[in-house]
């Protein structure tokens, strides 16, 4: 069957040719009279297939033309096309999309008249940057239209990773009613130590603060921080100055990266009742655990990025990929106006 390229479509005008390709795969959109329009990413799919011939000015076009034409034409034309052309031969019904998205997805065996999308795809190349505050614009789009979000990632040799985003809530169930009497603590270098024994088993038997060694509880200072706002701690320096809140935010800001950053991401995850550690181990800020950490491992890792943030996928591909290789849900907290959290995921269409 034969199509005609006209700007950024391919037109099937032979009634029964434009009604078969049309049945056979949900290729195109009907047009009045019987013809059939192409977008360039589905006209450049069935040529490859041989089950369409292009013309254009009269002359036949190979792939490699269409494909050199379109992607004159198409920002990313090479990569929405492998995107394209992945879902397709894993049996969905995909239709090209504009706005914010590329691709719209539908349920395997179901045609786009008996169904609504499953998926909004954005195809990009792994050399893009992924500004967060866009990220968020789409999960909102896609959830307010019923729709899950994906990401078709594309490497340098034209594999695919694609990637579930979500936005989720993570509560826990570390929530004490009622605050204790103050522990007398001390900053000595970048660490908090509470020497009392029996002052210093408190925090930690009330919501998991700190690391008890032999009798010695011992705090980071983003913990400090937090108990120094809920007044379960009193905090002196080495020379017995008390040091306040303020104090102490001033000089984690000082000896510490991204210190305000991690402190709000952590008062967020403390007064939804999880118990907050450190992710170092993990290449994160923090794991995150919805109940005691003796009675059952971390179930997310979690790692602060400002509102703005712009990321790399390598570097969010590198997360992921060791979250799943310890069986942790990976969240991006983005920390702005407001605090919300990112969920990114490996996933198989």
């Amino acid at each position: 069957m034969s199509g005609e390229l006209k700007d950024r479509s391919v037109f099937i005008y032979d009634v029964r040719e434009a009604s078969q390709t049309f049945s056979k795969g949900n290729f195109g959109y009907p047009m009045s009279g019987g013809a059939l329009e192409l977008d360039l990413v589905e006209a450049a799919f069935l040529l490859q297939l041989n089950r369409l011939e292009v013309v254009y000015r009269k002359k036949k076009m190979t792939f490699n033309d269409l494909f050199d034409y379109a992607s004159g034409l198409i920002s990313d034309f090479d990569i929405k096309y492998i995107v394209f052309k992945d879902l397709r031969e894993r049996g969905f019904i995909v239709k090209p999309e504009s706005g914010s998205f590329d691709l719209r997805v539908y349920p395997r065996g179901m045609s786009p008249s008996k169904s609504a999308p499953l998926y909004m795809v954005c195809a990009v190349s792994e050399r893009s940057a992924l500004n967060i505050n866009e990220f968020m614009d789409e999960i909102a789009q896609s959830e307010d239209r019923g729709k899950q979000l994906l990401y078709g990632v594309v490497d340098e040799e034209g594999d695919l990773t694609y990637y579930k985003m979500a936005i989720l809530d993570p509560e826990g169930k570390i929530s004490p009613t009622e605050r204790a009497e103050p522990v007398a603590g001390k900053l000595i270098s970048d660490r908090i130590f509470v020497f009392d024994s029996d002052e210093g088993e408190r925090p930690h038997a009330r919501a998991f603060y700190g690391k008890n060694m032999q009798g010695v509880l011992q705090l980071s200072l983003i913990e400090g921080c937090y108990l120094l706002g809920t007044g379960e701690i009193e905090l002196s320096d080495r020379k017995g100055k008390q040091l306040t809140r303020e104090d102490l935010i001033a000089f984690g800001k000082k000896n510490q990266d991204e210190f305000d950053l991690r402190l709000k991401a952590y008062t967020d995850l403390r007064n939804r009742g999880l118990v907050v550690k450190t992710g170092f181990k993990y290449g994160t800020h923090f794991r995150v655990y919805e109940q005691s950490p003796d009675e059952c491992h971390a179930r997310y890792l979690v790692h602060a990025v400002p509102g703005s943030v712009v990321a790399m996928w390598p570097d969010i591909s590198r997360t992921v990929r060791l979250s799943g290789g310890v069986k942790k849900q990976i969240l991006f907290c983005r920390v702005g106006k407001e605090i919300e959290y990112l969920e990114f995921k490996w996933f198989r269409p």
